[in-house]
């Protein structure tokens, strides 16, 4: 029996497969079970905690019950030319209506209680009113109860002012038209074919249906188990939802990259890579930010049973493929030819000059192929590094209103609001919390007088007073992921910070900036403590030049995918402004953990199609499972596919069809 570790523990699954089956498979059957009843304990707010903006979202949340980091519902009455909205017969029938229409427990303001201009069009006509709606929390289940709203609010505006011409929108109406939309006929043939891609794509490199589903398999058991181990540390600590995005994803093409290893080397990469990716993983869980710390446990979950299942499941799927499994086309390229055994003969002996030319000839041949896979090596780095530097211009944010949704109610009520004169920012206001024996009014109007700012008011109705405090509406002219929106938040705060104590500043405006002060000032810290526990992890078990390479390499796709997401998205024709903040964090994290995983495979001798196969299956699945018209979603999924794509460009340039192995890892694995 051998004395490797790794090969032992592959020598124990095959001798015990029967059991190795059935336990992966309670982990695939009742783990899968377990995660999606699990569920609930993710944390389903995608805001940033601890910041400023966060405290103060909550104070207002126990106290008013509503608001805070949820959007309001805004509703537009555009009335008949002869009518004069400044009046209090006309401003007194459309709040009214707006209160009734709104329900039990809304926070209503309108032209009507504040007397302030800024709830005015331009055209004269137009008028609109904030609603906060009763019920509704910053998670899945009360953003829905929001959007649930938003259609009872639209239908009692409209039976209550038959004359007026009536539409209801908001950040939430916008992203729920979006999903309601559904994808076309086209979008659909495409979700079709990407998902027949991707099945033919496995086929062709494993070459039988068990061959071809052993990925998966191995993807769904490393799926299933990762989010068992994540919700049970969600019992102790804050964990965001955003990991049911980053898991399953991930889980498969590592287990493509895995499944395609020859049986000598595919242990030992995977311990490799498994101990560099979970040292990494294991320093961003640390760090004090719920998204960071969130990445950190699932990338740390997903290596841990990743690992075990590539030790232990693989060998035993390995040898029931092997007895009916043809090697694949891509396989048999990436197999060195063998000498013959035979004793040498006179042709043999005749032919020995020629052998000698031939190999000389060879020999030039790969020097000149060397020479022309440079250029497109060059190509490739150079845009790699153009994208790096595009990342360093990432604004993150929810993607401006304008970019959501092409068409709807609820877009209907934001094109009728802009072309009234009404700002977008009103979309997304921000609201001052009033402490008792403070005037509230005198806030308001230190808070109008801030750039940026198209109205603050103080509203005087009973659900916006509560124990002595109130609550100032403040609405900006820009929308806060923009650069001016941005530092209207930033002013406002400083405007309402002098005295003894600052005031405090919520409302979804402020979600943005919590993200950019709470998370991402954290990344040039949490970025090279990962690299560098990866990089000694690494070298520790292979050499450090591999270690190095992996890990520049796998940084440089992180910042690379954010990088494309900024060109794409912010700067090309969707136009969104900004990029969903979450979003740039799971892809890297994605990108550094499949380009570690397909280094230290390479560095190991695994074939040279691993990479780009691993790379394609994970862009096919994403866009088979998540393209349509949501533009959050649709974020995400290209952030996915284009991490994958670099990949897979790297691992075609890494190791060429035919090129020896040579393997850089040590004899012992003291990890395992």
């Amino acid at each position: 029996m051998s004395t490797e570790p790794t090969l032992r523990i592959r020598e124990f699954a095959l001798r015990h497969r029967v059991a190795v089956g059935v336990v992966w498979l309670l982990v695939l059957l009742l783990g899968g079970a377990a995660a999606v009843a699990g569920l609930g304990r993710l944390d389903q707010s995608f805001t940033a905690s601890g910041g400023p903006g966060h405290r103060a979202n909550q104070a207002i949340q126990e106290r008013y019950g509503n608001g805070a980091a949820v959007a309001p519902l805004v509703a537009v009455a555009s009335w008949p030319a002869a009518t004069d909205v400044r009046t209090a017969e006309t401003a007194g029938r459309f709040a009214d209506a707006v209160r009734r229409a709104a329900g039990p427990g809304a926070r209503t303001v309108s032209f009507a209680g504040t007397g302030d201009e800024g709830f005015l069009g331009a055209d004269g006509r137009t008028v609109y009113a904030l609603v906060y709606p009763g019920a509704g929390k910053p998670d899945l289940a009360g953003l829905a109860a929001v959007e649930a709203a938003a259609g009872t609010l639209r239908a009692g505006l409209r039976s209550a002012l038959p004359a007026v011409r009536v539409e209801v929108t908001g950040v939430l109406p916008l992203q729920h038209d979006s999903a309601v939309a559904g994808p076309g006929p086209a979008v659909l043939a495409v979700k079709a074919g990407c998902a027949l891609g991707l099945l033919v794509l496995l086929v062709l490199a494993f070459r039988s249906p068990l061959g071809a589903s052993a990925p998966l398999l191995l993807a769904g058991v490393t799926s299933a188990g990762a989010l068992v181990l994540v919700e049970a540390v969600a019992r102790f600590t804050e964990i965001s939802f955003i990991v049911v995005y980053l898991v399953p994803v991930t889980a498969l093409v590592l287990a493509v990259h895995r499944w395609a290893q020859p049986p000598g080397t595919a242990g030992r990469s995977a311990v490799a890579a498994g101990a560099a990716g979970a040292a990494a993983c294991a320093v961003l869980a640390v760090f004090p930010a719920a998204f960071l710390r969130s990445v950190g446990v699932a990338g740390l979950a997903v290596w841990a049973v990743g690992t075990a299942a590539s030790l232990t499941l693989a060998p035993v799927l390995g040898s029931l493929a092997t007895r009916t499994t043809r090697p694949s086309r891509l396989s048999r390229l990436s197999r060195p030819s063998r000498p013959s055994p035979t004793a040498p003969t006179a042709d043999t002996t005749r032919t020995a000059g020629a052998a000698a030319t031939t190999r000389t000839a060879g020999a030039a041949q790969r020097r000149g192929g060397r020479r022309t896979r440079a250029l497109p090596a060059a190509v490739g780095l150079a845009l790699l590094v153009l994208l790096a530097g595009a990342a360093t211009q990432l604004r993150v944010g929810n993607p401006e209103a304008h970019a959501l949704v092409a068409g709807g109610p609820a877009r209907d009520g934001l094109d009728r609001l802009t072309a009234a004169g009404v700002p977008s920012g009103v979309l997304n206001p921000l609201e001052v919390l009033v402490p008792a024996g403070t005037d509230a009014a005198a806030v308001a109007a230190r808070a109008a007088r801030v750039p940026g700012v198209l109205l603050a008011a103080a509203p005087a109705a009973a659900e916006w007073r509560r124990d002595g405090s109130a609550v100032v509406v403040v609405v900006p002219e820009e929308e806060p992921m923009t650069a001016a929106g941005a530092a209207t938040v930033t002013a406002l705060r400083s405007a309402l910070s002098g005295g003894t104590t600052a005031l405090p500043v919520g409302g979804s405006g402020v979600v943005d900036r919590d993200l950019v002060d709470g998370v991402y000032r954290l990344l040039p810290f949490a970025v090279p403590a990962a690299a560098l526990a990866a990089f000694l992890a690494l070298a520790a078990l292979t050499t450090a030049g591999a270690a190095v390479r992996a890990v520049s390499g796998a940084l440089l796709a992180a910042v690379a995918a954010a990088g494309a997401l900024t060109v794409l998205w912010q700067w090309g024709p969707p136009d969104t402004g900004a990029v969903t903040g979450w979003v740039p964090l799971v892809v890297g994290a994605f990108a550094f953990c499949v380009s570690l995983d397909r280094s230290a495979a390479s560095a190991a001798g695994g074939p040279w199609w691993a990479g780009p196969v691993a790379a394609g299956a994970g862009a096919l699945a994403v866009l088979a499972v998540g393209i349509g018209p949501q533009v959050e979603l649709a974020l995400l999924v290209s952030g996915f596919a284009m991490a994958a794509l670099f990949d897979a460009l790297a691992g075609g340039h890494r190791t060429p069809p035919g090129s020896p192995a040579r393997p850089t890892y040590r004899s012992s694995f003291q990890l395992v």
